[in-house]
């Protein structure tokens, strides 16, 4: 069964060192994906709203990848205020190591109940992310202490 390791992050130029530690772990390029929301999107016509047809295309696509909607919501937003998302496939183990190693580029943590504000690791915040629930649930399961998630698929 497929693992996926997904990370979002706020400064975009991380993620060509994310990347790259991917790779030398062993990732194949064609496994690692990026995206981010294009500042200049090409309309297809007058009713066309190409930035809101990304944003649910997006959305739609993380809760058909397992993600719930406060989640796909939050990653939404970070992505529309500049953030880049890295997604990584691979053997359960594969998965674990790629979510560690976003995790060690400040991966963004994605609060479920305040998901128009992603939690940024090193705030003032730290005292409640201590007391997080972190369950499992099915299709998704949040790594110990981090921004990166595993989706199950």
């Amino acid at each position: 069964m497929a693992k996926t390791a997904v990370g979002l992050f706020e400064n975009p130029r991380s993620v060509d060192e994310v990347v790259r530690e991917l790779e030398a772990s062993g990732f194949p390029r064609n496994d690692v994906r990026v995206l981010g929301e294009a500042r200049e999107m090409p309309g297809s016509g007058v009713m066309s709203t190409p930035h809101t047809d990304f944003e649910v295309d997006l959305i739609r696509d993380l809760r058909a990848f397992g993600a719930n909607e406060a989640h796909a919501e939050a990653y939404v937003q970070g992505v529309r205020r500049g953030g880049v998302m890295v997604f990584a496939t691979g053997s359960g183990a594969m998965a674990d190591n790629a979510a560690a190693i976003m995790n060690r580029h400040c991966a963004v943590e994605i609060e479920e109940l305040g998901a128009s504000q992603p939690y940024l690791p090193g705030t003032a915040n730290d005292e409640i992310a201590q007391d997080r629930d972190v369950s499992f649930q099915a299709g998704r399961v949040r790594t110990s202490g981090s921004g990166a998630r595993l989706f199950v698929w």
